[in-house]
C-alpha cells in the first residue's frame, strides 16, 4: 500500500507539475496574445497616421500645383503690362495730334507732331524692348530677312539689290520677326 501511495503521490506531483506547466504555457500564450494585440493596435495606429500624413501631403501638393497654375496664368495674362504702360504716352500724343488736326488748319505742325510721336514709339520699342526697324534700301538682297515682292531686270547692277522698300522689316533682339517687303533689282540675263 505504501507503494501505491508513493505512486499516487508521484502521479499527483506529476499532474501538479503538468498543471503548473499548462498554466505557465496558458499564461505565456495569454501574454503573447496580449503582446500581439498591442502590436497590431500600434501598427494600425501607425498605418492611420501614415494615411493621414499622405492625404495631407497630397492636398498640399495639389494646392501647390493650383498656386503655380494661377501664377503662370497671371504671368501670361500680365506679361505685356510694362510694354503697354510704355505705349500709353505715345497713344496720348496720337490723341492730341488727332484733336489738333480737327481744330487746326496748319498741316505742317500736325505732320511734325505725328512724326515726333512715331519717333517716340520707335525709341521706346528699341530702348526698352529691343525692337529695331530696318529698311534695306540699296543693300544686297538677303532672303533671310527680306521678302521679294517684285523683281526688275536692270542693266547697271551685277548682283541682286533692293531698289525699293514697300514695308520696313523688324528685328527683336536681333531675330527677324517681320521680313522687309522689297522690290529686287536683278542683273539682266539671270
Amino acid at each position: 500500500m505504501a507503494e501505491e501511495e508513493i505512486r499516487k503521490e508521484e502521479e499527483s506531483k506529476e499532474t501538479a507539475g503538468e498543471q503548473e506547466n499548462a498554466a505557465e504555457t496558458a499564461a505565456e500564450e495569454v501574454s503573447e496574445t496580449e503582446l500581439l494585440r498591442a502590436k497590431v493596435k500600434e501598427l494600425e495606429e501607425t498605418i492611420a497616421d501614415l494615411k493621414d500624413k499622405e492625404l495631407r501631403e497630397a492636398a498640399e501638393t495639389e494646392n501647390y500645383k493650383k498656386r503655380l497654375r494661377q501664377e503662370k496664368e497671371n504671368a501670361v495674362k500680365y506679361a505685356n503690362e510694362a510694354l503697354i504702360r510704355d505705349l500709353l504716352d505715345p497713344l496720348d500724343n496720337f490723341s492730341r495730334a488727332i484733336e489738333a488736326a480737327e481744330t487746326s488748319k496748319d498741316f505742317d505742325t500736325i505732320k511734325t507732331g505725328v512724326v515726333m510721336v512715331e519717333d517716340q514709339l520707335h525709341t521706346i520699342l528699341k530702348n526698352n524692348w529691343g525692337l529695331e526697324a530696318f529698311s534695306p534700301d540699296g543693300e544686297d538682297f538677303d532672303p533671310s530677312d527680306m521678302e521679294a515682292c517684285m523683281m526688275k531686270e536692270m542693266d547697271d547692277i551685277d548682283k541682286e539689290k533692293v531698289i525699293q522698300v514697300f514695308l520696313k522689316g523688324y528685328k527683336l533682339h536681333g531675330k527677324v520677326i517681320r521680313a522687309a517687303k522689297v522690290v529686287v533689282g536683278k542683273p539682266k540675263g539671270n
